[in-house]
């Protein structure tokens, strides 16, 4: 029932972009998508995994806008994050940046449809090397598949399966260096012919004609890990967090006792109607002096 009222929603290349610089980031290294990347999760965690899988970088993935577009409330989104965080496909930063010469903070949200282990976010985000890679196998299975997809995209770029795998190191290529399944598809099949009369060359062609430069390295970025759930940040940066979450999000920390949150409560109210007394004792005066 969660993947058909999913299947039903905004689809995500209508999905709303987050303020410029802001939004969902896909984590590097990832493996290729199959038709069972989630499916060690709930049904409600695996649709919504899914979906914020397929949005592009930059999307906005506050658990308001993700209700306003997915068939679940705030409250059951808000847990499918925290399960997703803990499972290990999730994690919320922020970073600090500089604004006409005033400081502000950035919040992003790392989204892996790979499982990721503790070590490895803290890694990662910390700005070192991420301790996985994608394997060759994983590589030539991605451009393989992709190839064979071609046909289904339109017609004319139909290819056999001999075929697919005589053009695999070409694509594999393509992801060597940093393309997505998207942009290989859109690289050969965007503004086709009105015929094309040998889908092999046409496609031969243009994965080496429009292959993409070799990535150029940049400079990490460390981010600060925030909770999840409470959107507070961590004991030294983060890295002290189990799944994303914090000591007290994950129950380590005791709440408190019914008669302290009573008498807390009494303090507030006690405040309050004084409060309230002073204002009206003002606003007395200012009338007998008017």
């Amino acid at each position: 029932m969660a993947v058909a009222q999913l299947s039903a929603a905004l689809p995500p290349s209508a999905h709303p972009k987050a303020n410029p610089g802001y939004g969902k980031k896909s984590a590097p290294d990832q493996e290729p998508r199959s038709g069972r990347d989630f499916a060690h999760l709930p049904a409600r965690e695996a649709s919504i995994a899914g979906y914020l899988d397929r949005l592009d970088d930059g999307a906005d993935v506050s658990i308001k806008t993700l209700a306003k577009h997915l068939p679940y409330g705030q409250c059951a989104i808000g847990t499918a994050l925290n399960k997703l965080s803990v499972a290990g496909h999730l994690r919320r930063v922020r970073r600090p940046v500089n604004v006409d010469g005033s400081p502000r903070w950035v919040w992003h949200t790392f989204f892996s449809r790979t499982a990721r282990d503790d070590a490895w976010w803290d890694a990662f985000l910390a700005g070192e090397a991420p301790v996985t890679k994608l394997s060759p196998q994983a590589v030539r299975s991605a451009a393989f598949g992709v190839l064979a997809r071609l046909g289904r995209i339109d017609a004319r770029l139909t290819l056999s399966a001999g075929e697919c795998g005589a053009l695999e190191e070409s694509a594999a290529e393509w992801f060597a260096r940093g393309a997505s399944e998207a942009q290989v598809v859109q690289a050969v099949a965007a503004g086709l012919p009105a015929r094309v009369e040998h889908p092999y060359g046409f496609v031969r062609a243009r994965l080496r004609d429009k292959l993409p430069p070799e990535p150029q390295p940049v400079e990490r970025v460390r981010y600060e890990v925030v909770c999840t759930a409470c959107g507070e940040p961590g004991e030294g940066g983060g890295s002290g967090m189990r799944g994303g979450l914090c000591e007290g999000c994950r129950g380590g920390r005791p709440g408190l006792a019914a008669e302290q949150v009573q008498a807390h409560a009494g303090r507030v109210r006690i405040a309050l109607r004084a409060g309230r007394r002073t204002q009206e004792a003002q606003k007395a005066q200012e009338g007998a002096g008017a």
